[in-house]
């Protein structure tokens, strides 16, 4: 939800949400005098504080595992995440015709603009700050998604889909304007995924993962600037319901690669060389870890799901919407190459 700095609420709530929402507060003594929506949440505001509700049809050890993983990151001093309410009865959520329920403290603050270099900067430094921090607490009791040791075989899922989207193109009796583009450009981006995945076996890929494993190295898996909250010149980290066990480098490369799409960037190293730095000034990365980064970053991902939408799962989208989002990932694709040579000069130099 786009949004000009303040995030923004919809108040329209069908009569039965939010009489299914005044039930739920119920068991949490919490009595609401306005109930408003915010993204896939509800912003409840009582007489004297402000309430995220947030619901959900499956993993009710998510709320377990970030008010866990919340408590222990406050005993060490990292306080920039909302903390966790527990129900009259001491329970984490509440189990409502099939949804679990669960409520957190709500950060009345700006959604980040990751546009803007500086503020992504500040935004990757709270992101090491979180990662140093989740080292330094026990995590081997949560019940978390383990994502180690699957990066290759994402890779290899995706070439073989590539595959797959070439001989349904072949069977085609006719073709439009979007099967000869994805097909005139499918070497490329089979060849980028290709290097991807030899940059991941030839990198400590596999010696990272067996450390991390070790250790159940927690990732946020979902950090963007939707989770991302800016308060009195504070950054927040809010929705803790992906995180996973992987490498850290997991958070940073998505945020990067994600970043390098939009105009503001445009597959600039300079300015994943900014990012890069400002995460380093907190907790520096090894060039073991930025040679996996690497792979991570130049897969074709997007190349490979704009794919799969149109073969695969066969999304009802117009043909100037598939056509735009081609069109933009071609357009990139000289200056992810030279990306790429600048990433790896920038590794023969690295001091780690």
């Amino acid at each position: 939800m786009k949004h000009s700095r303040i995030l923004k609420l919809n108040d329209e709530l069908t009569d039965r949400e939010e009489q299914v929402i005044n039930k739920v507060l119920g068991e949490y003594d919490i009595k609401a005098v306005t109930i408003s929506k915010a993204r896939s949440a509800y912003k409840i505001q009582t007489n004297n504080s402000c309430i995220c509700l947030k619901r959900m049809r499956h993993g009710k050890d998510k709320p377990k595992n970030g008010s866990v993983l919340v408590d222990n990151l406050y005993a060490i001093g990292f306080n920039n995440t909302p903390q966790y309410i527990r129900t009259i009865q001491g329970l984490l959520f509440v189990r409502y015709h099939g949804w679990f329920f669960y409520a957190t403290e709500w950060i009345d603050g700006e959604e980040c603009t990751l546009s803007n270099l500086s503020e992504a900067a500040d935004c990757i430094k709270l992101l090491a700050h979180f990662h140093n921090s989740v080292k330094k607490i026990d995590t081997k009791n949560l019940r978390i998604k383990n994502n180690l040791k699957n990066w290759s075989k994402i890779f290899k899922d995706g070439i073989s889909d590539l595959e797959k989207f070439k001989r349904i193109m072949k069977m085609k009796k006719i073709r439009n304007q979007f099967d000869e583009l994805y097909e005139k450009n499918m070497d490329i981006f089979y060849n980028r995924s290709q290097l991807a995945l030899a940059y991941l076996n030839n990198s400590q890929y596999y010696k990272l993962s067996r450390e991390a494993e070790a250790n159940k190295t927690i990732c946020h898996n979902s950090f963007y600037y939707q989770n991302i909250l800016k308060k009195d010149g504070q950054y927040y980290i809010i929705d803790l319901d992906s995180i996973i066990i992987d490498l850290q480098i997991n958070d940073v490369g998505k945020l990067i690669r994600r970043l390098m799409f939009k105009k503001e960037y445009s597959w600039d190293f300079s300015k994943a060389k900014v990012l890069i730095e400002a995460y380093n000034s907190i907790n520096k990365l090894t060039k073991d870890e930025l040679e996996v980064m690497l792979a991570l970053i130049i897969y074709p991902h997007k190349f490979w799901k704009l794919g799969k939408k149109r073969y695969i799962k066969r999304k009802n989208w117009s043909e100037s919407k598939y056509m735009h989002k081609l069109k933009k990932l071609i357009d990139y694709e000289k200056k992810q190459q030279t990306f790429i040579d600048e990433y790896i000069r920038y590794l023969d130099i690295y001091n780690a």
